[in-house]
């Protein structure tokens, strides 16, 4: 199957549009229901649907030939289904990352994901937080943090930190930071709020696609937990763990990891 011909520049002014204008929906949504005293789950469907339903047909209208991988569209068929396997350029989104986080005003930590995958990696990306009024872009990139404190940063999940972060914080003589979102927790890394983000708890393709994308650029470091490479647009989605973490920590925490892992 031969790919599209696309301007390298455009693919990334659109991940960011389109990352930008799904979370100005989003915004927009949730000022609205919170204003009517929408519970929760009122929140969190709303907001799935309408930034699915925008960058649905934003890339339907922009890259009408690409494939979708999105989250809130893993059941369909044609362009978000199947099809996109062996597909030279597939779109992989995560309209609303964090939903819990969302649904909470007025919490920050929530995100929108936007990523174009060609042959298993990552070649355009964006990362919004909406709430934060903040696009993070794969070009341009951004600059790479300074050097960790003293005390590196790791960061864990507000409700389920996994052990491997915990024990990742103790060797490292580290501090933790509890976030919300995939997306919110890798954006902190790039933007030098924290230092080490480790995760197995389990996650898909959409979780971490495009915060990937933006943190490789920014010239941290991004694997599996293992070290071996992050490769997407696979027949199963899932992606169970995830390694982002600067440059400087990362012969320590793979030492830490690597007798973690083998203690298992």
């Amino acid at each position: 199957m031969s790919a599209p011909t696309y301007d390298p520049t455009d693919d990334h002014l659109l991940a960011a549009d389109l990352a930008e204008g799904a979370g100005a929906v989003l915004l927009g949504v949730r000022a609205e229901l919170e204003g009517r005293g929408a519970s929760a789950s009122e929140l969190k469907a709303a907001g799935d649907a309408a930034a699915h339903q925008y960058l649905m047909r934003r890339l339907a209208e922009s890259r009408p030939g690409d494939a979708i991988l999105s989250e809130e569209g893993t059941g369909d068929t044609g362009r978000t289904g199947t099809e996109r396997l062996g597909h030279p350029r597939v779109w992989i989104v995560d309209p609303l990352d964090g939903t819990r986080e969302f649904s909470e005003p007025p919490r920050t930590d929530w995100a929108v994901h936007v990523a174009l995958v060609s042959d298993g990696q990552p070649v355009a990306g964006a990362v919004a937080l909406p709430a934060q009024d903040r696009v993070l872009n794969r070009v341009p990139a951004s600059v790479l943090p300074p050097p960790p404190p003293a005390r590196p940063r790791v960061i864990v999940s507000r409700s389920r930190p996994p052990a491997v972060a915990l024990h990742l914080a103790e060797a490292l003589g580290g501090d933790l930071v509890e976030l919300g979102s995939a997306g919110a927790k890798v954006a902190a890394v790039v933007l030098g709020e924290a230092d080490v983000y480790p995760h197995a708890g389990g996650q898909y393709e959409w979780d971490s696609c495009a915060p990937v994308a933006v943190a490789s650029a920014a010239g941290l470091v991004t694997t599996r937990l293992d070290g071996s490479p992050l490769v997407y647009n696979n027949a199963d989605p899932y992606l169970p763990d995830l390694l982002v973490c600067h440059p400087h920590l990362a012969l320590e925490v793979r030492q830490v990891l690597d007798l973690w892992l083998a203690s298992r």
